[in-house]
């Protein structure tokens, strides 16, 4: 579903209808060139469709335009405090900008942005953020949080409608995820523009995963969402290995192979984890999106619980069986298994 309105940013449409597209934000500082354009491609490889950067000083700008022209992906700046930032990244050759019209200067700091935005057909992200939120913001909505998070939203984008520039992504992130949820629902009611969703500072490993997945689960689920980040302390790649994982887990898009395998139990006749191992080690390079691999313990939940699968291994009784869709196309012992495995997944 997603959202009415789309906006196109490097000549790739976000909202309207459009994939989620993935996002990353850069955690290279921007006095290090060469670092980010090397972080710059590997979130590239991974399938990283939008990348954020901190723009904190104008004398940054030749990096900022170095970045720009050599960067696989488009850019958006991330500005603060100094409407001339956005100006300048704009100038730099950034197809985006991520501001907050309320500290941009002034009413007339911020037309300059729109204005140069406009002619330059940029696209301007706004939003708001739990951990901004003021006193008087959360007074007015009677201390709801989330129905403090949509106001502030509505407070940076109304003087944008108002000048006629309708060429935005809104967002309102949360370290919480019940109020990132609601907050979503409700701006995805009253406004047709693309949103972009994340749980913000999810925190590490497991659970910033695991919190990101639930939150932004639930949101995509329901069509609301446009352009996502999963917000990780950690490298940022695996920001957008999440992203594609959570996308995957819903049916919405398919990048990379699909890896099922059993949780394990008494019944199983296979080292499970150790051949799930292998069998990573074993994929060739350029199998095509959404391959499914299953690796199952015994013949229980082997070929037909996994009878979906492209290609699957069970544990049996006298070592395993190989079935492609639920279908046995070969059974060996163990001492067969990797030379066998080998050569059916060179044929996928």
């Amino acid at each position: 579903m997603g959202s009415a309105k789309s906006v196109k940013i490097g000549g790739l449409v976000f909202g309207g209808g459009a994939p989620v597209r993935v996002e990353s934000m850069l955690k290279t500082p921007l006095e290090d060139a060469d670092g980010c354009l090397a972080e710059l491609g590997g979130l590239a490889e991974a399938g990283c469709e939008l990348v954020r950067v901190a723009f904190p000083r104008e004398e940054l700008r030749g990096n900022l335009s170095e970045l720009t022209q050599k960067s696989p992906i488009p850019v958006m700046a991330d500005i603060h405090f100094n409407y001339r930032y956005a100006l300048a990244a704009l100038d730099c050759g950034c197809g985006s900008v991520r501001i907050n019209p309320g500290n941009m200067g002034g009413r007339d700091g911020l037309m300059e942005v729109l204005s140069a935005a406009k002619s330059l057909s940029a696209v301007i992200r706004i939003g708001s953020n739990g951990g901004s939120l003021s006193a008087k913001q959360l007074e007015s909505s009677g201390d709801d949080r989330a129905l403090a998070l949509v106001k502030a939203v509505e407070e940076q984008l109304i003087p944008l409608v108002d000048a006629g520039f309708e060429d935005v992504i809104i967002s309102a992130k949360s370290s919480s995820v019940p109020e990132t949820v609601r907050a979503n629902a409700l701006l995805a009611q009253r406004y047709p523009f693309p949103l972009h969703v994340g749980i913000t500072e999810a925190g590490p490993g497991v659970d910033g995963a695991v919190k990101s997945a639930v939150g932004l689960g639930v949101l995509l689920s329901q069509g609301i969402g446009d352009t996502m980040r999963v917000s990780l302390t950690g490298e940022s790649k695996a920001e957008v290995d999440t992203a594609y994982a959570i996308q995957r887990a819903l049916g919405l898009r398919q990048r990379g192979v699909e890896l099922i395998s059993c949780p394990c139990c008494g019944r199983r006749r296979i080292d499970v984890p150790e051949l799930v191992v292998k069998v990573k080690s074993l994929l060739p390079e350029g199998l095509p999106d959404g391959t499914t691999i299953a690796v199952m313990g015994c013949e229980v939940n082997g070929p037909k619980e996994a009878a979906a699968a492209d290609l699957g291994i069970a544990g049996t009784a006298k070592g395993f069986v190989l079935f492609k869709k639920g279908k046995t196309v070969a059974t060996g012992g163990e001492d067969d298994l990797e030379e066998i495995l080998a050569s059916f997944l060179e044929g996928q």
